[in-house]
């Protein structure tokens, strides 16, 4: 017991050595419930005594992204939101301490970049290198076939500019993200032009493959995702609003979501990620599991 309990609170220059023992789940295994009939007490004791708050299991996925992906003279995109940000903590730590080096990164936010340029990060953009090694960035939904919904944040046009330019796209996302089909977990970001938002917003309500949702005008900090914190309209980094899509059921074609979306003028970017994952890196109860697409 005391063995596991230090496990648990074993600092950040540990966490490296501490990787390979974390327990890895088969992907098939990864979107279904765990069912141990026999073993409920166990499992209960287990579970009182490894709970990992949602912070610490951030914390396994972003390190790990790091240690698994990221190599010496690499370019690296950094992404945005509570997940990535300890991928740029571990880049930052291993930057330092010598094991990685010749690094440079892209972000794809302002507070990524502020962070990185705190730790000593040294940064490029796209206009210098338009190709990338490696991207590592968290996700708001993932759904089975690894699509994702994104830019709960405010960042999905930076994001999905720099991400799809890398060679490898790491998601990294603690197992609450997961989901049967992309929608009802998550509301939609859409990324728009401000001049006249309000028809476009209406445009996109109409779209056929997105039948059924509810377009809402993202207010207060672009980064706080659909939660309004504020009465003025939210502004992302670019200059532009986010109308976040709303629905009760999944969207039943997402590939065609993010087509018809994209085709639609006055959208400058959705947060529909299709297509584009190398693998998913997920924390939960039990361990961590890696998925690749099928």
């Amino acid at each position: 017991m005391a063995s596991a309990m230090a496990s648990l609170s074993m600092s950040h220059s540990q966490v490296r050595s501490a990787a390979p023992k974390v327990q890895l789940r088969s992907s098939a295994r990864a979107f279904a419930p765990v069912a141990r009939p026999g073993h409920v007490c166990r499992a209960q004791a287990n579970k009182a005594v490894f709970a990992l708050t949602q912070d610490e299991l951030k914390k396994m996925v972003g390190y790990k992204a790091v240690d698994d992906y990221v190599k010496s003279g690499m370019v690296v995109g950094l992404g945005t939101g509570s997940t990535a940000y300890f991928a740029v903590e571990r880049l930052g730590m291993l930057l330092k301490s010598g094991e990685l080096k010749d690094i440079v990164a892209i972000p794809t936010s302002v507070r990524t970049k502020e962070q990185a340029e705190s730790l000593g990060i040294p940064l490029v953009t796209l206009d210098t290198h338009s190709k990338l090694d490696v991207a590592i960035d968290g996700a708001d939904e993932v759904d089975p076939d690894l699509n994702l919904v994104k830019g709960g944040g405010g960042a999905l046009l930076r994001e999905k500019m720099v991400e799809i330019m890398a060679d490898k796209f790491i998601v990294i996302v603690d197992e609450s993200k997961l989901c049967k089909g992309l929608g009802p977990g998550f509301p939609l970001p859409v990324e728009i032009t401000p001049f006249c938002h309000e028809h476009t917003l209406r445009l996109i309500g109409a779209l056929p493959s997105l039948k059924g949702c509810k377009p809402v005008l993202r207010l207060g900090s672009a980064a706080t995702g659909s939660k309004k914190d504020g009465e003025e309209i939210a502004v992302t980094d670019n200059g532009n609003y986010i109308v976040d899509l709303f629905f009760d059921t999944p969207i039943k074609d997402a590939p065609l979501a993010a087509k018809e979306l994209k085709e639609l003028c006055g959208v400058v970017e959705h947060g529909l990620f299709c297509g584009m994952s190398t693998a998913v890196i997920i924390a939960g109860s039990e361990g961590i599991t890696v998925q690749n697409p099928k």
